[in-house]
């Protein structure tokens, strides 16, 4: 069988290290242009972008390089960055620890709508007034990270934050407000937590609506008003990405999969992932094989 690369230290020379930032383009210098396989980290990544070209792959789903995007990779997401040149801008990947570290709570970055877990992750697109403000919080942050200054970590963990704010900003939905309301991220952040750790065996919106003591229609409000897509389509989307990890990553034929993923036929699981990808499980693996 085999397993997708993991990547689970910010660092791997260095364990205590949560925050990390390098130039793009010394990465592909350093690789001699040589492509990563797909792998997964255990942390939070976001690319900015002012140069490249290539493929940026987030859980299947490819996505064209170009100037000025910034790309938003959550913990467990499988991506591969392919490029075709030196591209230019900045890698910069940050732990839970960080996090915690400087005070930023889980619930800020749940308040985000940056980092989607699964489904579709296409780039941030901000106009050049955007993109150069936000170019600039990452040359402050990169020349921060090389400084011995006194609390160094502090103003990175702030820069961060502005940072994050900013791109936020640029998103259509749940731009940050000062007056976020607490029981609606909570909702969120719950719902996200039962939705990883029960999807393979609960399909059904009105289960975890259930779990959570709201209607489902409630819910389905709730989370789409947050994140864009309703609570079923959010419970799908993962299946199908496990799905996908699971066809790709493992020896596992669909029958296996389809009980893995809480199908009792499969046809069922055949079906379901056909209708959500219009591709049939055998056809994917067979396409992403051949990639």
């Amino acid at each position: 069988m085999n397993k997708v690369k993991t990547y689970s230290k910010v660092n791997s020379q260095k364990d205590a290290v949560s925050f990390r930032i390098s130039k793009m383009e010394d990465i592909y210098i350093k690789q001699n242009g040589q492509v990563d396989e797909p792998h997964r980290h255990n942390y939070y990544t976001v690319l900015i972008i002012r140069k490249a070209n290539g493929l940026h792959k987030i859980d299947f789903n490819a996505y064209s390089l170009a100037s000025q995007q910034i790309f938003f990779v959550a913990p467990g997401q499988v991506h591969q960055v392919i490029e075709t040149e030196i591209p230019e801008g900045f890698a910069m990947t940050f732990s839970n620890q960080f996090l915690i570290e400087n005070s930023i709570p889980l619930t800020f970055i749940s308040s985000l709508n940056l980092f989607q877990n699964y489904g579709q992750t296409p780039p941030l697109l901000p106009n050049n007034k955007q993109f150069e403000l936000i170019a600039h919080f990452a040359h402050t942050i990169f020349d921060l990270n090389k400084s011995d200054i006194q609390m160094k970590n502090l103003s990175i963990g702030a820069y961060v934050k502005l940072l994050l704010i900013e791109c936020n900003n640029i998103c259509l939905i749940n731009p940050i407000e000062t007056d976020i309301d607490t029981s609606v991220e909570n909702l969120l952040r719950y719902f996200k937590e039962l939705v990883d750790s029960k999807f393979r065996t609960q399909h059904s919106t009105s289960y975890y609506a259930n779990e959570l003591n709201i209607s489902a229609d409630h819910l389905n409000r709730t989370i789409k008003s947050k994140i864009g897509k309703t609570a079923k389509e959010y419970i799908q989307s993962r299946i199908i990405t496990e799905a996908k990890r699971l066809l790709y990553f493992t020896d596992l034929n669909n029958k296996e999969i389809g009980y893995e993923l809480g199908f009792n036929e499969p046809a069922n699981f055949s079906a379901f992932f056909k209708k959500n990808t219009q591709l049939s499980p055998s056809i994917f693996k067979k396409r992403e094989n051949n990639s």
